[in-house]
């Protein structure tokens, strides 16, 4: 699976962005899609992840200004984010996990990230 993120860029303090992560490849094996972010000097850290079956999580400092949601079909996910502040600065990375049978019936599983997209907020 192979992920490319976009959307990022530079917005004013309660200013809105949309982020999108196309997934290629195997994308039927994808089991659950999340959004990551990493401030500098900072470790990365969970924003939002969304199962197969809509199921949401979203870490509290982004619960009612962010939306996760995705597209099973194409493989994609999205991050709408509104009324962002300049703490949300931060390259924010898409990521899937995922599950499949190999030829032997085993499971693999495998976790994969995109390439990261920027996003900086002024005040």
């Amino acid at each position: 699976v192979q992920l490319q993120a976009s959307g990022g860029g530079l917005v004013q303090a309660e200013g809105s962005l949309r982020l999108s992560c196309a997934a290629s490849g195997r994308i039927s094996s994808i089991k659950v899609m999340g959004w990551y972010r990493q401030a500098p000097g900072k470790e990365r850290e969970l924003v939002a992840s969304i199962t197969g079956d809509g199921r949401t999580n979203y870490v509290e400092f982004v619960e009612g200004r962010f939306a996760i949601s995705r597209d099973n079909a194409k493989g994609t996910v999205f991050l709408q984010m509104n009324s962002l502040k300049p703490e949300d600065t931060a390259v924010y990375y898409c990521k899937a996990e995922t599950m499949y049978y190999n030829d032997y019936g085993e499971p693999v599983v495998a976790n994969y990230w995109g390439q990261g997209t920027l996003v900086t907020v002024s005040s």
